[in-house]
């Protein structure tokens, strides 16, 4: 199962990023280059750095310089997020490239890789959610609620790996099949922008 391969993974990168918490230190990622393990490990330690660059740049303290630089670092993270799904999604169309598709086949909503994306951002929202029910400065009232939040992180968790596993199986029976569009982001091109290409 995909899922659970790729939860565990998930786990492992969040673990081993927690144990310095620090935004500027580098991975390590340990699988073979051109594995799916290491795509999805890759995918987790972007989202799990953006993730605290997103409390950072939420300090109300932050001075504009260092705002401003960890928004431009958040912007080339979230391409770098892009590229590694399309990667994945490259690897699941190489995985099932031979596969019949059935006459009456249909299209999933989202590829494989976007759908591992929000499964990556929900280990990520369970890990810190656990967190703050296990904060002792919390109120009674707060830490029941973030304790419910927690439940219903873990059985969505549940569900979308289900979902992820069915979607897999449907591909490979040729019941369901893969259309990938690539990124059309307009604001990274110099000559899609306004604001850049209006410059010259």
């Amino acid at each position: 199962m995909i899922s659970k391969l790729a939860n565990k993974i998930f786990n492992q990168s969040i673990d081993k990023y927690h144990i310095k918490n620090d935004v500027n230190q580098k991975i390590e990622n340990p699988y073979p280059k051109d594995s799916l393990e290491h795509l999805l490990y890759l995918k987790n330690w972007i989202d799990t750095v953006q993730w605290h660059l997103e409390d950072i740049i939420r300090d109300p303290e932050i001075s504009p310089e260092e705002a401003l630089k960890i928004k431009r670092w958040i912007d080339r993270s979230n391409q770098e997020r892009t590229d590694v799904v399309e990667y994945l999604d490259s690897w699941f169309l190489n995985k099932y490239k031979n596969v019949k598709v059935k006459p009456n086949a249909k299209i999933n909503t989202e590829s494989p890789a976007w759908a591992l994306d929000r499964l990556s951002i929900l280990a990520l929202k369970i890990y810190h959610m656990k967190e703050e029910t296990e904060r002792k400065d919390i109120s009674p009232e707060k830490k029941k609620e973030v304790t419910e939040k927690y439940n219903i992180l873990l059985e969505q968790q549940k569900d979308l790996s289900q979902a992820i596993d069915e979607l897999l199986e449907e591909i490979e029976a040729g019941d369901k099949y893969m259309k990938v569009y690539k990124q059309m982001k307009m604001y990274n091109d110099p000559e899609l922008n306004p604001v850049l290409y209006n410059k010259k």
